[in-house]
C-alpha cells in the first residue's frame, strides 16, 4: 500500500491528520505493517506542524531566576544589588513580592535572562534602554496624596516600590515628552523650577482639559480685545468664575484647575493640545483679583504668543525676573489693560483718591468687580493693604481640585 502521509502545511491538512491519527489509534495494528509505518509518520509530521504553529511555553521568572544563580554560583546575598535588599531577595524568589521593572531590567542587562522570560510576554518594553524620566525625582507622595495613580497603587509603599510602572501608567496617552518641558524656569532669580513636579502637573492639567470634551473647536482670531473686555465683564456676577470657563469653553478653550507642587511656583500656564488651547491655574493666591489677572494674562499668550514651536508657557506672576521678557511683558500689558481700560483709569477719581467710594463707583461704571479696581490701587501703589475691606475668594467656585476621575 502506496503511504499518503504528506507534509502538513495548511490548518485543514492539519485537522484532516489529526482525524486519520484518530482513526488509526482505533484499530488493531500489526507490527511493520504499512499501517504502523502510517502512524508513525504522522505523529512526526503533526508534531512538527504543531511546533511550528504553537508558540514555546514562556520560562517562568523565578525558575529563570534561579537557575541563573545556580549557574553562575550566586548566593541570595549575591542578588542584593537586583532587588534592593535581602528581604526582598527573599520575598521575591519565594514568590511573595513580585519583579518590579527596575529589578527587570537590571536581571536582563546584568544577567542575560530573556526579557520575554521576566515580562512574560505581555509588555514591549525595551530593556535595553534606560527609562528617558527618572521615575524617582517625580513628586510620588505628593502625587499619590491627590490621587494620581490607579486602584494597583494604593498605598505610597506601592507607588514608591513600583514607581516606573506608576508612572508610566500615570503618563499613558499623555503624548507628552519630556523635551516639551522648557529650559530650567528660574524665578526670581534664586529658585528653580522642578522639572519633574511641573510634568506631572502639566499631565494631570491636560488630562482634565480633554475630560471637558468642548463641543466646538478653537478659531485663533477668537480671541480679540472686544472678546476679552466682554470676557472681564463677568467679573460682576457672584458665579464669574464658573462663567468665565463656559465663555472660555464656548471658544473651544479649556479652562482647568490644578493646585501647583511645591518647587514650581506656578500661577498658570497657557499651552497647546493639539490645536486646542488649554489654560491652566493654580488659585496659588485664592483671591478673585489675582483669578481675573491670570486668567486674562494667560489668554493674551494664547492670543499671541501661543504656536506649534512654543506650545507651553509657565508663568509665576510675582517672578519680575521673568517678567521682563518681551512676551510676558506683553501679557502682563495686555491683561491690565483689558481688565481696567488706561484711560479710563487715568480719568477715574480712585487713581488720585483711593476711598471705597471711588472704587465702588469705577467698578459699577465699567460693570467689573470692585476687588478688581482694588486690586489695580495695590498694584500701582505698591501698597497691598489698601482697601483691605474690598476683597473676595475664588475657591470656593469650584469643586474640590482633585483627579479622581482621571483615575479610570
Amino acid at each position: 500500500m502506496k503511504n499518503t502521509v504528506r507534509v502538513i502545511k495548511t490548518e485543514a491538512q492539519y485537522d484532516s491528520a489529526l482525524a486519520r491519527l484518530s482513526d488509526l489509534m482505533d484499530k488493531d495494528i500489526k507490527a511493520g505493517s504499512d499501517l504502523e509505518e502510517e502512524l508513525d509518520l504522522l505523529v512526526v509530521v503533526i508534531r512538527d506542524y504543531e511546533r511550528s504553529k504553537v508558540a514555546a511555553p514562556i520560562a517562568d521568572p523565578i525558575e529563570a531566576i534561579l537557575f541563573r544563580m545556580d549557574q553562575q554560583g550566586l548566593q541570595k546575598k549575591d542578588m542584593v544589588p537586583y532587588f534592593g535588599s535581602l528581604p526582598k531577595v527573599s520575598e521575591v524568589l519565594s514568590r511573595k513580592r513580585p519583579l518590579t521593572l527596575a529589578m527587570i531590567r537590571k536581571l536582563h542587562t546584568r544577567l542575560g535572562i530573556a526579557a520575554e522570560t521576566l515580562l512574560q510576554g505581555g509588555n514591549d518594553i525595551d530593556l535595553s534602554e534606560t527609562p528617558s524620566l527618572d521615575p524617582s525625582k517625580f513628586p510620588l507622595q505628593a502625587m499619590w496624596k491627590r490621587g494620581y495613580f490607579k486602584r494597583s497603587f494604593d498605598t505610597l509603599s506601592k507607588v514608591k516600590d513600583r514607581a516606573e510602572e506608576a508612572i508610566r501608567e500615570f503618563m499613558q496617552n499623555a503624548h507628552l515628552q519630556p523635551a516639551r518641558l522648557r529650559a530650567p524656569l528660574h524665578q526670581k532669580g534664586v529658585r528653580t523650577m522642578d522639572e519633574y513636579a511641573l510634568l506631572a502637573w502639566q499631565v494631570t492639567v491636560l488630562k482634565k482639559a480633554r475630560a471637558l470634551k468642548l463641543k466646538r473647536e478653537y478659531v485663533k482670531e477668537a480671541i480679540t480685545d472686544a472678546w476679552l473686555k466682554e470676557l472681564t465683564k463677568l467679573s460682576r456676577f457672584q458665579q464669574g468664575p464658573r462663567l468665565a470657563q463656559e465663555f472660555l469653553a464656548d471658544a473651544g478653550i479649556a479652562l482647568v484647575f490644578e493646585d501647583h507642587f511645591d518647587k514650581t511656583y506656578l500661577d498658570g500656564a497657557a499651552m497647546l493640545d493639539g490645536t486646542r488651547p488649554v489654560i491652566a491655574l493654580t488659585l496659588r493666591h485664592d483671591r478673585l483679583d489675582n483669578f481675573w489677572f491670570a486668567l486674562l494674562h494667560e489668554l493674551v499668550h494664547v492670543q499671541k504668543h501661543l504656536r506649534p514651536d512654543n506650545d507651553f508657557i509657565a508663568d509665576n506672576l510675582e517672578d519680575k525676573l521673568h517678567m521682563q521678557t518681551h512676551d510676558e511683558r506683553q501679557a502682563d500689558e495686555g491683561a491690565k489693560n483689558a481688565l481696567i481700560d488706561p484711560k479710563e483709569w487715568a480719568n477715574s477719581a480712585v487713581s488720585l483718591e483711593h476711598s471705597t467710594e471711588n472704587a465702588m463707583a469705577l467698578a459699577h461704571q465699567l460693570r467689573i468687580h470692585p476687588v478688581i479696581v482694588a486690586g489695580r490701587v495695590r498694584y500701582e501703589t505698591g501698597n497691598w493693604r489698601l482697601l483691605s475691606n474690598i476683597k473676595a475668594t475664588v475657591r470656593q467656585h469650584f469643586e474640590p481640585i482633585g483627579v479622581d476621575a482621571l483615575k479610570t
